[in-house]
């Protein structure tokens, strides 16, 4: 009931919203199989799942033993003037790398990310170029990095197709790092800072990955879940809520664990061997389809949670129509009790 009502909102959303859907990805972790895609070509802005790739460059220097969990690195100015989402440490104050990669994953610190990309890089541009070099490495052929956070940046591009790829390369490359991805929450200090991803609370087997949001890219997630011993992994971007989000990276993965069957084991398709879609399209802004007050639009969010609320109302009348019919149903085929037969006079 739960699930069918957050479909039906979702529904809500997008056709009030005046928008199309973003690009979309489904597939398999260890295989890269195919399960289901939408426009996975498309460019679009990949907002905090930049991070993904910065955690991944920091995986590779511990494993290199350039760094270890215990290295501290500073807070610099340029990390101190970065916008939130930060934790906002003084200058000259230092984090372990254990402490920075929570933050970095779990509080999507965008100070943070600076203070690694300056300790790795050496410099700042020295990691920038490190990210890119890395994303051709792995096949992310329609990607560009232009900072290791993801704020705003005309020139920084990814595709679901490549996320896909990077996502599949971290799990796959550092399952010694998973637990990082799983937290929904840590304490830094007094503070607990927590995941902005809602299907760690929600979905029966999340375990993973990030998500995202400028007013230019919508909402973004990589989502991982896991049943059985198989994960699958769901690629959503540019929903135009959080809660949205939410519900398509959620509906994406259960469709793929009750639809996989024999009928998979015929499909060949991975993110590494389909081509490229010749007709897929350049980053676009979706700023005007984003309910968040702060991307300026408080008449449609206001339209969506009016919009939302009638769904709710309209499936609690019917589940409550369809409870009155099926009880009178039972009343009227039950057995009236028999007469009990009486002597003859």
């Amino acid at each position: 009931m739960r699930f069918l009502l957050s479909t039906l909102c979702l529904m809500a959303s997008a056709l009030f919203a005046g928008a199309i859907a973003g690009p979309t990805l489904l597939f398999e972790s260890d295989t890269g199989k195919v399960l289901y895609s939408e426009n996975m070509d498309d460019q679009w802005h990949p907002a905090s799942l930049t991070k993904i790739m910065t955690a991944y460059i920091a995986f590779q220097d511990i494993k290199a033993g350039r760094i270890t969990l215990e290295t501290e690195i500073p807070c610099t100015e340029l990390a101190f003037k970065e916008p939130p989402s930060k934790v906002g440490l003084p200058v000259g104050a230092k984090l372990k790398m254990d402490t920075a990669l929570k933050a970095l994953i779990i509080k999507s610190a965008n100070d943070v990310a600076v203070m690694i990309a300056e300790a790795l890089g050496p410099t700042h541009d020295r990691f920038i170029q490190r990210m890119n070099a890395t994303a051709k490495k792995l096949g992310m052929s329609r990607t560009y990095f232009a900072n290791p956070n993801g704020l705003p940046n005309k020139s920084q591009v990814t595709t679901a197709r490549d996320l896909a790829k990077l996502s599949r390369a971290i799990t796959t490359q550092f399952p010694e790092y998973a637990h990082y991805w799983s937290m929904p929450a840590f304490r830094l200090g007094k503070i607990r800072l927590s995941s902005h991803n809602g299907l760690l609370k929600t979905f029966d087997g999340a375990d993973g990955l990030k998500t995202g949001f400028i007013c230019d890219s919508g909402f973004n997630v990589v989502a991982s879940a896991t049943r059985d011993g198989r994960k699958l992994m769901a690629v959503v971007l540019g929903e135009p809520s959080g809660a949205d989000r939410t519900v398509r990276a959620a509906s994406l993965l259960e469709h793929g664990f009750r639809q996989w069957g024999w009928k998979q084991l015929f499909n060949s398709d991975t993110i590494d061997n389909l081509p490229l879609d010749s007709t897929a399209r350049d980053v676009r802004s979706v700023r005007h389809t984003v309910t968040s007050w702060s991307c300026g639009n408080r008449k449609t969010a206001r339209r969506l949670r009016a919009a939302k609320q009638r769904v709710k109302r309209r499936h609690a009348k019917k589940a409550d129509n369809n409870a009155d019919k099926a009880a009178a149903k039972k009343a009227k085929t039950k057995k009236a009790p028999a007469l009990k037969p009486t002597a003859a006079n």
